[in-house]
This record gives structure tokens, C-alpha cells and sequence, in this order.
């Protein structure tokens, strides 16, 4: 998809897009790092947009791995719908509904979860039963890996997760705080 492209479906999405442009490869990086991919069996993404992330989680993970992505923007669904693997589910679908679809896919829980998705420009009570819904998801050892524009979200991923780090990258437009978050 192209910058252009990118940046009308920002406007017309109404705020559900909370990017002005695609993630960096740097940012990309940072939110990869924490996955050991050799034994994730199930990786979740929200919010892929165009898929950045998408194709990076794919080129590392292991054949028989599943990759379910939930993406509430067509323009973008369609983008992903592209993407040729076997591996790949894509889901036009709220996040709030991830145990939905890991029943479906015959998934008892989620080993990672990477989340794009702009808390901030959602309201309160769909964040809170998406963190909720992948809290419940998520494996013991497993990651909830989110980033965001500011420091925002901190307080209601500490409310929930035992365990949260944060970085950071300049390299992104705008920087981003990358928030690991573990049971």
C-alpha cells in the first residue's frame, strides 16, 4: 500500500487509525525482540494496518506456527488478505474477541500477542475488555507486546499484567514506547 494511500484511509477511518504512517523497521525490531520464536505455537496481532509487523512475525515464525491478525479497517483487511501463507488467518473482527477466534482455530491460548492498536483513540471499555479478554488468553509464559505514542496506557496495563517493561525508539514516526508485558 502507498504513503498516500495510507494516509487517506487515516482520514477516513474516524480515528481508529492512530498512525500518520506505517511503523519503522526500528520499531518493528523492538516489538519483535521478546518473542522466542522457536516455541510460539500461536501469535496474535492487533491493529496490523498494512502489515509491517505482519510480514517480519511470518519471515521468523516456524512452519507449523499460526499467525491470527485482527484488523477492523477494510482497506487495510484487504491489504492483508493479500499476503499469501498458510500461517496467516486474517480476521475483520474487534480484538475483543480474541477468545472467539482461538476456539475457532482450535487455539486453547495465545503465546504472544502483538497489539498496534491506538488505546488512546478508543474508548475506555473496549480497551479494557481487550486487555482483559488477552490476559485471559495468554499463556503463563506468554507476552502481551503493545506500543503506543506516549505513557498513556501504562497504568491499565499495570492494573493487569504482574510484570511490564517499557522501551523505547526515536526511530518511528512519531517515537513510540514499546510496552512487554507478562503474566
Amino acid at each position: 500500500m502507498s504513503k498516500k494511500k495510507f494516509i487517506s484511509e487515516v482520514f477516513k477511518s474516524g480515528g481508529t487509525i492512530g498512525a500518520l504512517s506505517p511503523s519503522s523497521s526500528f520499531l518493528a525490531k523492538k516489538m519483535l525482540k521478546p518473542i522466542h520464536f522457536d516455541n510460539a505455537n500461536c501469535i496474535v496481532e492487533f491493529g496490523p494496518g498494512t502489515g509491517v509487523f505482519t510480514h517480519k512475525l511470518l519471515e521468523k515464525m516456524s512452519s507449523n506456527a499460526i499467525l491470527l491478525t485482527f484488523e477492523i479497517n477494510p482497506a487495510f483487511h484487504d491489504e492483508l488478505m493479500k499476503i499469501k501463507d498458510s500461517r496467516l488467518i486474517v480476521i475483520n473482527d474487534s480484538a475483543e474477541k480474541i477468545d472467539h477466534y482461538l476456539l475457532l482455530h482450535n487455539q486453547k491460548k495465545a503465546d504472544y500477542i502483538i497489539s498496534s492498536l491506538p488505546f488512546a483513540m478508543i474508548p475506555d471499555v473496549v480497551v479494557d475488555n481487550i486487555l482483559k479478554n488477552s490476559f485471559e488468553v495468554l499463556s503463563e509464559k506468554g507476552k502481551f507486546i503493545q506500543f503506543q505514542y506516549s505513557l498513556n496506557a501504562l497504568s491499565k496495563l499495570k492494573t493487569l499484567f504482574k510484570k511490564v517493561d517499557i522501551n523505547f525508539t526515536f526511530l518511528n514516526i512519531p517515537p513510540a514506547f514499546v510496552f512487554t508485558c507478562g503474566k
